[in-house]
């Protein structure tokens, strides 16, 4: 594209739906995952003192939204509990062991208390494109569970998991 030929090479816009996503602590998660963000990043400035008005500089520190994602419970409950589990295990809520076991755990295996997360990004003919990688990432909350009787069809139950990680990556793997 010259300076003067403004129309883009690929005139396909992105889908919502062409995506895979990956949890290597919670590989149950992977398959159910209805919707995942991209989250948002900023770098809140720096101000310089002037007697008119502060002046505005580029930050020093980038700032992560956390990541979520909504993903439908499988019957067995196999992949809320992978990322329940993991929660509860940070939290160690019975016994410091909890946490021992999840901090002492080889990080190479995924089952210490990071796990990176991917998110391939797919183009229109479903071949990967670019790969969001989520580094360093551990579960700070999940939603709840809710059963109900009176709903008119069958709306199979959702949960919510959110994500913090030290920083993400998006690769262009073309």
């Amino acid at each position: 594209m010259s300076a003067i030929d403004s129309t883009p090479e690929n005139k396909n816009f992105l889908s919502p739906l062409n995506f895979r996503f990956t949890i290597k602590k919670a590989p149950h998660v992977n398959f159910f995952t209805q919707k995942v963000n991209i989250p948002g990043i900023s770098m809140p400035p720096k101000e310089a003192p002037n007697p008119m008005v502060n002046i505005p500089y580029p930050g020093d520190h980038l700032r992560y939204e956390p990541l979520t994602l909504d993903f439908k419970v499988d019957e067995d409950l196999q992949n809320y509990l992978e990322v329940h589990n993991w929660v509860r295990d940070l939290g160690f809520p019975e016994n410091f062991g909890q946490y021992r076991n999840v901090e002492e755990a080889d990080p190479l295996t995924g089952e210490g208390i990071y796990s990176d997360i991917s998110l391939m990004i797919l183009s229109s003919t479903k071949m990967p494109n670019y790969e969001v990688i989520f580094t360093d990432a551990y579960p700070v909350s999940i939603s709840d569970l809710n059963f109900n009787t009176v709903d008119p069809d069958v709306n199979f139950i959702t949960a919510r998991a959110t994500f913090r990680y030290t920083y993400f990556t998006i690769a262009d793997i073309t």
